[in-house]
């Protein structure tokens, strides 16, 4: 992953260029086309992902709850409980995404809380909604 591409993300946007470098170390980039399913609702986490470019529909019990696109965010929630799945996400429109695997996740929020407070606070929006 290319660190200066991690600049355009507000989630990376604040970092200074040696923490967007470490994260650009723990990512990757997928592309997927339209109608692919990203995450099940129940299943085990595995990765995050924050949207480079497209849009996913998120649903929970089957019920359409949001729509995603550049910028935003998803998978964080059962990383950060150690639970399951919360919601289904199936990508709406060919979608670019940058991927972190559960493990790497963990150790950026321990190497980067400011990274991991966006994140959290993220989660409280979401659940008060």
């Amino acid at each position: 992953m290319d660190a200066k591409r991690l600049e355009t993300l507000p989630l990376f946007r604040d970092l200074s260029r040696k923490e967007r470098e470490q994260i650009a170390r723990w990512t990757d980039e997928v592309d997927v086309p339209a109608g692919y399913h990203l995450l099940e609702q129940g299943r085990l986490p595995h990765e995050f992902f924050v949207i480079e470019t497209g849009t996913v529909a998120v649903a929970k019990d089957g019920e359409h709850i949001a729509d995603l696109g550049p910028g935003d965010f998803f998978g964080e929630i059962a990383i950060m409980e150690h639970d399951r799945r919360t919601a289904s996400v199936v990508a709406t429109t060919p979608v670019t995404a940058i991927v972190m695997l559960a493990r790497d996740f963990e150790t950026m929020a321990g190497v980067m809380p400011h990274v991991a407070e966006q994140i959290h606070e993220a989660i409280r929006q979401r659940m008060q909604r």
